[in-house]
C-alpha cells in the first residue's frame, strides 16, 4: 500500500488545529493530530516542508521504520516540533492499518484492557464557592473524577480559570501574549481551602485532581503536597518544571500525595530517571506530542516496568483525532490509570466526526476501522486559522514566571 499523497489541513473551528492526511494508492486514507498550541503553524510547515516529500511513494504499512526514518533520519532530533509532526504521519498511518485490516486500533494493538476509560473533568471558579458548585455540576454530569481549580484572592487571572464562572480558560485572541500575576505565596494559603471545602460538600467518593502549572519550586510544592495529603488527591500535576528531573526526588522526601507530569514532554528521555526512580505516579505524555502511538507505546511499556501508569494530557488544545487515538490506546494499555476529557466545542465536533461517546464517568471507543475519528474537509475550510496567543506570567515584583 503505497502513500500517494499527503496534505496538512490548518482550520479553528472554536480553536486552532492541524491535521494531517495520509491518502494511499488503494483509496485508503488516514489522519493524525498535528496541533501544538501556539506554535501550529510551525508544525504545519515543518510537515509541508520537510515530511510530507519524503513520505510519497513509501510503504503505508511500514510504520515502524517510517518513524525510524523521520527520527533517526534528522539530525536535529526531539523537541515539541519535531516530535509533533512524527505523531501526525505515526497516527494517520495506524489509522491506515486498522481500516485495511477492518479493525478498531486497540485491536491492532493487542486487544481491550478494559471496557471503557475513565476519564477526569475541569471543575474551575473564580472562587471557592464557584469551583465547589462546579464540581457538583459535573458530578450530576456522571463523572467520577474531577480536576479543581480555583481564583486565588488578590492574583490577577490564575491557572485554570476562565473568565466567568464555570467557563473554560481559552487562548486570547491577541497579537501579543496577555500577562498575568502569580503569587506563589497567596496560592499555598488558599489551594489547602479548596480541597478541604470541596471535600466537606461532596464527601469522600469524588477523585479529586489538581494542576498547579509548574508555578512550584521543589521545596514549594512539597509543602502543597503535604498540606494536601489529608484530602486525598488523586494526583497533584506538574508541581515544578520537570526539565530538572531530580527534582522530584525532593517533592518525593516530604508528601505520599501521588504525582503525575509529562503533558509537555516529547520523548522517552524526558521522563526516564522520573520513572525509573519512581518519582511520580503517572506520565501524562500525549500521542501527538510523543512521537505518536508508536513511541507512547514505549514510555507507557518503561512506565509500568515500574508501577507508574498513564494519565494522558487531553485539553481542547488536542483535536478529536487525538483523543480518538488516545482512548483506542488507553483501552488497551495495561498500565492505564486515567485520561483528562475536555469536551470540545460543537463546531469542533462538526468538523471531526467520532464513534467515542461518553458514559457514566468513563469513554468509550466504537469499533470503526482505524482510530474512529474523521475530518469534514468542506466543514474545516470554512473555519480559517486565527493566531491566539498562550498568556505569560509574572510575580508581584515583575519577575517572568512559568506559565
Amino acid at each position: 500500500m503505497i502513500i500517494r499523497d499527503a496534505r496538512v489541513i490548518v482550520t479553528c473551528p472554536g480553536r486552532n488545529f492541524v491535521t494531517l492526511k495520509i491518502e494511499t494508492d488503494q483509496g485508503i486514507y488516514g489522519i493524525g493530530d498535528a496541533t501544538l498550541n501556539g506554535r501550529e503553524l510551525s508544525v504545519a510547515s515543518y510537515l509541508t516542508d520537510h515530511v510530507v516529500p519524503v513520505l510519497i511513494g513509501r510503504d503505508a504499512h511500514r510504520i515502524e521504520d517510517i518513524w525510524q526514518y523521520l527520527y533517526r533520519g534528522a539530525y536535529w532530533r526531539r523537541g515539541p516540533v519535531t516530535m509533533t509532526a512524527i505523531a501526525a504521519v505515526d497516527t494517520a498511518l495506524w489509522d491506515i492499518k486498522g481500516k485495511a485490516a477492518g479493525l478498531p486500533l486497540y485491536q491492532l494493538l493487542g486487544g481491550r484492557s478494559r471496557e471503557g476509560v475513565l476519564v477526569y473533568g475541569h471543575a474551575n471558579g473564580a472562587d471557592i464557592e464557584q469551583t465547589v458548585e462546579t464540581v457538583g455540576r459535573y458530578r450530576e454530569a456522571g463523572y467520577r473524577a474531577i480536576r479543581a481549580q480555583s481564583g486565588v484572592p488578590g492574583v490577577k487571572g490564575a491557572y485554570g480559570v476562565g473568565s466567568g464562572a464555570g467557563k473554560i480558560y481559552e487562548p486570547a485572541d491577541t497579537a501579543l501574549p496577555q500577562e498575568t500575576l502569580w503569587s506563589t505565596p497567596a496560592y499555598l494559603r488558599h489551594a489547602p481551602k479548596l480541597f478541604e471545602a470541596i471535600r466537606v460538600a461532596h464527601g469522600e467518593e469524588i477523585e479529586l485532581l489538581h494542576d498547579v502549572h509548574h508555578r512550584l519550586t521543589p521545596i514549594e510544592a512539597a509543602r502543597l503536597g503535604k498540606a494536601l495529603e489529608e484530602y486525598r488527591l488523586f494526583w497533584m500535576e506538574d508541581a515544578t518544571p520537570a526539565e530538572n528531573q531530580e527534582a522530584f526526588r525532593l517533592i518525593r522526601q516530604h508528601t505520599t500525595t501521588p504525582l503525575a507530569v509529562g503533558e509537555i514532554f516529547n520523548s522517552i528521555h524526558d521522563c526516564r530517571t522520573l520513572i525509573q526512580e519512581q518519582l511520580i505516579d503517572f506520565i501524562r505524555t500525549t500521542v501527538v506530542h510523543a512521537g505518536g502511538i508508536t513511541h507512547l507505546r514505549r514510555i507507557a511499556d518503561l512506565a509500568g516496568l515500574y508501577q507508574v501508569r498513564t494519565g494522558s494530557h487531553g485539553a481542547t488544545d488536542l483535536s478529536p483525532v487525538c483523543m480518538g487515538a488516545a482512548l483506542h490506546f488507553d483501552t488497551w494499555v495495561p498500565n492505564f490509570g486515567i485520561q483528562e476529557y475536555m469536551a470540545h466545542a460543537p463546531e469542533t465536533d462538526e468538523v471531526f466526526p467520532h464513534d467515542y461517546r461518553f458514559e457514566d464517568g468513563y469513554l468509550k471507543v466504537g469499533d470503526t476501522p482505524g482510530h474512529g475519528v474523521d475530518i469534514d474537509e468542506a466543514l474545516a475550510a470554512k473555519y480559517p486559522y486565527n493566531p491566539k496567543q498562550l498568556p505569560v506570567a509574572r510575580l508581584e515584583d515583575g519577575t517572568l514566571w512559568h506559565w
